[in-house]
């Protein structure tokens, strides 16, 4: 069952969290980072990607830009930009996005359910691309950005949280991309047991967002535990830091594809080849995007088209959590056998364009440096907890989660 604890939180003072409060490290390139924190000196990427201190000859993994992560962190702990709170405390943590809004509950998690399996993912993690929040970690002695969780519906929880949002929050603003963000702090002993005790009958929680950042975090943790043989459990290296979401709160958008070129046949002969398995209709100049599973927008030569997997395509892969995820049929069905993609993860022909980012974006790259895209129906939630029930993996870029969690504005210290 999940352990989820409350935790004691370092948190931006009231009048500093809108300025605090920052995207993921990982959605910038290293030029966007520091274009994004100019005029902002608050702002939290500062921290979380300080290579943004230093000129370009240093490098971003250089020792010294971690020094200067913990460095700045305790400075602005000093001055007061934030507080820490008394006590273990849950928060509950509200975004709204074009009129929705999803909630979910701040909190820690334990290293052990992930290492046990009682946190499932769905996504492999690469060692290279751990190493560098291990350090930011590590190094600062903090975890500042939340790992995304979700967990089936659940009463008592449900209860709690509608009356929590009842009371007034500690925090209340619209950042510049138009999110709104509500926080607010779970008082009282026998609440805090509650949810502690709901959690305790969760036979499991998800990564739906932050796979990389789940897997430093709890190695961070592992890493203690060596360093220091006559650990309790209960140290706060053994938690990381979470936002749990029900699961009929959460909305995934699609993770869309473009190609670099129709694998060297013709147009004429890649639609032949593309209604062996789909049918396919014009649809015209507007933009397509699917509106039931199992079928698929396409943009090629200006025009687009829908497809839809033939009944004996959609026979094949039932049953199989995996193989009947609409990104397995296209890949599997179309992109593999008619445009040589084999491996989308290492293939530099193919792109891909989360959902935020809309359909126009995919007319935009055909007409400059691709040759086809794909628009897709959103993998559901349903879905994503299949293939982890099943202990198996999803293809890459299956889901794009939106509103993005902020960081900054929880902060656990080990």
């Amino acid at each position: 069952m999940a352990d989820v604890r409350p935790f004691v939180c370092v948190r931006p003072a009231a009048d500093a969290a809108s300025q605090v409060a920052a995207l993921p490290y990982d959605v910038y390139s290293r030029k966007e980072a520091c274009e994004a924190v100019k005029g902002h000196p608050l702002s939290f990427l500062n921290i979380d990607r300080a290579e943004t201190q230093f000129a370009d000859d240093v490098d971003t993994y250089d020792p010294r830009v971690y020094a200067k992560a913990k460095e700045m962190l305790e400075a602005e702990i000093a001055d007061g930009t934030f507080v820490t709170d008394e006590g273990e405390n849950y928060y509950l943590y509200r975004l709204t996005m074009d009129g929705r809004s999803q909630t979910g509950i701040v909190a820690c998690c334990s290293i052990d359910d992930y290492v046990n399996g009682v946190i499932k993912k769905h996504e492999n993690t690469r060692e290279e691309k751990e190493l560098d929040r291990i350090r930011h970690v590590d190094i600062t002695g903090a975890h500042t950005g939340p790992i995304f969780l979700a967990y089936r519906r659940n009463e008592t929880l449900a209860q709690i949280m509608a009356d929590v949002m009842t009371e007034a929050p500690l925090y209340d603003f619209v950042s510049e991309d138009g999110i709104g963000h509500t926080v607010w702090k779970i008082g009282g002993r026998e609440t805090v047991e509650k949810i502690r005790e709901a959690f305790g009958k969760i036979p499991n929680t998800y990564i739906a967002d932050g796979h990389h950042r789940a897997a430093s975090a709890v190695k961070v943790g592992l890493k203690r535990r060596a360093e220091n043989p006559g650990y309790t459990g209960q140290e706060a290296f053994n938690y990381f830091l979470a936002v749990l979401f029900p699961e009929d709160q959460l909305m995934i958008m699609p993770y869309n594809r473009v190609v670099k070129d129709l694998n060297g046949i013709t147009e004429e002969e890649f639609l032949t080849a593309v209604s062996e398995n789909f049918r396919v209709e014009p649809v015209g100049k507007a933009a397509y995007a699917p509106t039931a599973k199992g079928t698929f927008g396409m943009y090629l030569g200006g025009k687009w088209y829908k497809l839809a997997a033939k009944p004996e395509v959609t026979a094949a892969v039932s049953g199989d959590p995996v193989k009947s995820l609409d990104v397995s049929v296209l890949q599997d069905y179309l992109l593999g056998p008619v445009l040589g993609i084999g491996d989308p993860r290492l293939d530099k022909r193919i792109d891909f364009i989360g959902g935020i980012r809309g359909l126009g974006e995919l007319e935009r790259r055909v007409s400059e440096d691709m040759t086809v895209a794909f628009s897709m129906y959103p993998t559901s939630i349903g879905e994503l907890f299949a293939v982890a029930d099943a202990g198996l993996l999803m293809p890459p870029k299956s889901t794009w989660f939106e509103p993005k969690l902020r960081s900054g504005i929880f902060i656990h210290r080990i």
